[in-house]
């Protein structure tokens, strides 16, 4: 029975196959277990991270107002600000107590794409912060740089070329996603921050303050802590990745429960593929005289099927 989550060291991981085939073997173990790993040695800056988390903290301390201008259903694009209770990861469990701010893939105004009109596609919406834009994009593309090195591994594991995910993420649908769980008012007991869910695309990278809260739930659905580790990120596989090798990856349930009593703070990159990427079964993960579990779909139509079903009712 899994107690603890994998740490797996990429401080070695480049061009050597034999690393590769070691990384691949520790990731794809993970992947087909327990669905989440931390990831050490990952060449995000310490610094970088750092900084990120303090122009979240700073956003997060505007006026309300000034937040609420960059609204989400305003922005568009999966893009800008999400107060509070404004989605329900479990709608068994109610609205979570969480609000949040996205960016995505930062777009000229002058964009084919964007002019087009294609799902997904947006300008980010900014706040009046210094250096706040500057460092989220930096963060951004370390991140972005970070999951696509990843999925070399998965490719690895799975069977099939190396570069058979590259041209399906040069131009993502990635959401980095600051995020704040308001500390819970004194008696109130705890609060749940996200409700038990499995994230949907294909790899987040989750980095986290010192205040604990995150919960994964193992094959024998038992719910163990994923601790802070600082410097870390937990990495955990999304449905759409899952969809991709056939269920031979896991996409595992897990929740936020902020028992502490103070505010918790942490940042979500959601790696997601074009908008255009088919999603569809790989061979390799297709047995002998089996059939692939899902139709193929477009990334972008699964993502906003996600999104869609998130929302808490009347919203």
């Amino acid at each position: 029975m899994t107690k603890g989550l994998p740490i797996i060291d990429l401080s070695s991981f480049g061009d050597d196959e034999g690393v590769l085939n070691q990384v691949a073997g520790e990731i794809g173990a993970a992947c087909r277990d327990v669905g989440f790993f931390y990831v050490v040695g990952h060449g995000v800056g310490r610094d970088l991270m750092t900084e990120a988390f303090a122009r979240s903290k700073a956003f997060f301390a505007l006026p309300f107002a000034d937040k609420q201008r960059l609204a989400i259903e305003t922005i568009g694009g999966n893009r800008g600000y999400s107060g509070l209770l404004h989605e329900a990861l479990d709608p068994k469990q109610g609205p979570d107590n969480k609000e949040a701010y996205n960016v995505g893939l930062d777009l000229e105004p002058d964009d084919p794409e964007l002019l087009a009109g294609k799902a997904f596609r947006a300008l980010n919406a900014w706040p009046d912060l210094p250096g706040f834009r500057e460092t989220l994009l930096a963060y951004f593309d370390a991140c972005a740089a970070l999951g696509a090195r990843i999925h070399r591994a998965f490719a690895r594991d799975l069977g099939i070329a190396t570069d058979f995910f590259a041209g399906k993420f040069d131009r993502p649908m990635a959401t980095l996603r600051l995020l704040h769980y308001p500390a819970a008012a004194s008696g109130a007991g705890e609060r749940i921050g996200a409700g038990t869910h499995t994230d949907y695309g294909n790899l987040t990278l989750l980095a986290t303050d010192d205040v604990g809260g995150l919960e994964v739930r193992t094959r024998a659905r038992e719910w163990i802590e994923a601790p802070a580790m600082p410097g870390a990120f937990v990495v955990n596989i999304g449905d759409c990745l899952m969809r991709w090798t056939n269920d031979v990856y896991v996409s595992t349930p897990h929740r936020v429960v902020n028992r502490s009593g103070r505010a918790r703070y942490s940042i979500a990159f959601f790696f997601d593929p074009n908008p255009e990427a088919e999603v569809a079964a790989i061979p390799s993960c297709v047995g002998a005289g089996d059939s692939a579990r899902y139709q193929p779909i477009l990334a972008a139509d699964y993502l906003k099927y996600r999104l869609d079903a998130s929302k808490p009712a009347g919203l």
